[in-house]
């Protein structure tokens, strides 16, 4: 059981003064480095990541790059360790991607001053025993760590650089879940970790970046009681400690390898993400993220007439994991442009983006990404009559279980009293303009990461048909339609004998207000489970032709 953590109300305002005067007093400081520690295990040393692979990702074009303006100091593995002599330029370490080269970057581009990034991590080590600051064991990670830092920054002390320590991202747990005693106290544990290096470093008001466990991978399937134990105490911390933050991870991409495709870690895509999202929190902190606005400047619809609206929902493609704006601009650039006359709400990522309100029917993705929802709407708006509005709620890094009306022991993943509420929000938007609502349907795609992990995958079609069961009496809409899309499943020996696409053509079979959609012809892709641009342009149009024939419209 996690014990809880409390940070006394006159801490708690101490730290919160310290920290706003803080930033006003620097805030006109252009010369002081910006000085970030990286700390963790292998999802922060980039483990399964290549450098090779940044070029498929448009938007980190050029990270492979060294980045001059930024001074890098690292010690990264366990029995061999990979050690900077002195500052360099930030760059890959042994053509691995750390979250710290898309940080950095991001970061120089909202700021002035100069930044310098320390790191030490080292896959499969321990907050409970390598990283105990008290009683250090195994590979000593922390006192190695605070004498890395401390070595580092008295490099800048001979060279008279002014610097400050301005942020620590701890990216760990994964494998405390092993040990019993561990897992317990991870909360206690990561708190003392955190009090500790305040005290050594002697900065009471230092600011705590904690990244969210990957549980996108089996290990979010197979270990997900032990993973949650690890995430419940992590967020004691946070709850408790106003300068420590919970940075959600759950969504970014995960290496998709070999076998039945799903890895532990990561990956290049992964990592690169891993970085935006810590950078995106240190600049909220400071004042300096920037803000996208996407209003929908006129309503396109009289008031009194009605709304077809319909619900887009899912995980990973169709929230548009792979699929890049860059790329979509040389495939359909015409879906790239914003279209006014499509009303378009959406909670994606478990909520990590939510739009403001109904905006124009567009790319909104967090990482320059698009869903299917771009050529769903265009085919509809081509062959339908009448006002839509599209609706979408989703997180990639749920799986099937997390959508049904029992959820499972991770609550804090439990997705469907949420997407419920979603759908209520939507109905009543609409008709708080005047509009009379038809729910013209639900579009689910199935759960992607479900198909590579024997239980799951048995379990699917189940569970499907609880979730759509319930959804219409929540909704008091029994003859409420659901359609099912289904890409190609995970095709290997170890999940091969579980036909699911059976499973689900008998679910539908038995309801007459159910469309499974085969998405089977899809342009060839890289990687199985995730679809990339062409595929998720290609998945939003059979979504729309499987509406359109069930309708009867040509």
């Amino acid at each position: 059981m996690i014990k809880s953590i409390r940070t006394t109300l006159p801490t708690i305002s101490f730290l919160l003064s310290f920290c706003l005067l803080a930033s006003t007093s620097h805030a006109a400081d252009k010369q002081t480095v910006r000085v970030f520690i990286f700390a963790g295990q292998s999802n922060m040393v980039g483990s399964d990541s290549k450098v090779d692979d940044i070029k498929h990702f448009p938007p980190f074009a050029g990270l492979e790059q060294p980045q001059p303006k930024v001074k890098f100091s690292y010690c990264i593995g366990r029995e061999n360790k990979l050690k900077s002599d002195g500052w360099i330029a930030l760059q890959p370490v042994n053509k691995v991607v750390g979250p710290e080269l898309s940080f950095a970057r991001k970061v120089t581009r909202n700021i002035d001053a100069p930044i310098a990034i320390i790191k030490c991590a080292a896959g499969g080590t321990h907050l409970g025993g390598d990283w105990n600051p008290d009683h250090p064991q195994g590979f000593k990670m922390y006192p190695l760590a605070l004498d890395w830092v401390r070595s580092s920054l008295a490099e800048f002390d001979k060279q008279g650089i002014p610097y400050r320590i301005e942020g620590f991202m701890w990216h760990q747990g994964e494998n405390d879940m092993f040990n019993a005693d561990y897992m317990a106290n991870y909360g206690k544990n990561l708190a003392n970790f955190i009090a500790t290096w305040r005290r050594e470093l002697k900065l009471p008001g230092l600011k705590f970046y904690i990244g969210e466990l990957c549980t996108k991978t089996i290990w979010g399937m197979d270990l997900r009681p032990r993973m949650y134990a690890i995430s419940e105490g992590q967020k004691a911390v946070t709850e408790a400690d106003p300068l420590a933050e919970y940075i959600p991870t759950a969504h970014v991409g995960v290496e998709i390898g070999g076998g039945v495709g799903l890895h532990y870690h990561y990956g290049t895509l992964g990592q690169l993400e891993h970085g935006v999202n810590h950078a995106d929190a240190y600049l909220r902190t400071i004042g300096k993220l920037q803000k996208t606005s996407r209003p929908l400047k006129k309503w396109p619809y009289e008031k009194g007439s009605t709304v077809k609206l319909f619900v887009l929902a899912g995980h990973r493609n169709m929230e548009g994991e792979r699929a890049f704006v860059q790329e979509l601009k040389q495939l359909n650039g015409e879906l790239l442009k914003d279209d006014g006359g499509i009303p378009f709400k959406y909670n994606i990522g478990g909520g990590v983006k939510v739009s403001d309100g109904w905006e124009p029917l567009g790319p909104a993705g967090y990482y320059d990404t698009f869903g299917p929802e771009l050529s769903f709407g265009k085919v509809l708006k081509e062959k339908t009559a009448g006002n839509i509005a599209i609706a979408k709620f989703t997180h990639s890094g749920s799986q099937i279980v997390d959508w049904t009306p029992e959820g499972s022991v991770a609550k804090s993943r439990h997705i469907y009293p949420k997407f419920i509420a979603f759908i209520k929000e939507a109905i009543a938007g609409l008709e708080g303009k005047g509009h009379s609502v038809e729910l013209a349907g639900v579009f689910y795609h199935l759960g992607e990461n479900d198909m590579s992990f024997s239980p799951y995958r048995k379990a699917a079609a189940e569970r499907l048909q609880s979730i759509i069961a319930q959804s219409r009496k929540d909704l008091s809409h029994p003859a409420l339609r659901w359609f099912v899309s289904q890409q190609p499943p995970t095709d290997h020996k170890n999940v091969n004998a579980i036909d699911v696409t059976a499973a689900i053509e008998k679910v539908a079979a038995t309801d007459n207000h159910l469309v499974h959609l085969k998405a089977f012809a899809l342009p060839p892709q890289r990687k199985q489970l995730v679809l990339d641009t062409a595929g998720i342009v290609r998945l939003g149009e059979i979504m729309a032709e499987g509406y359109l024939k069930a309708s009867g419209t040509k």
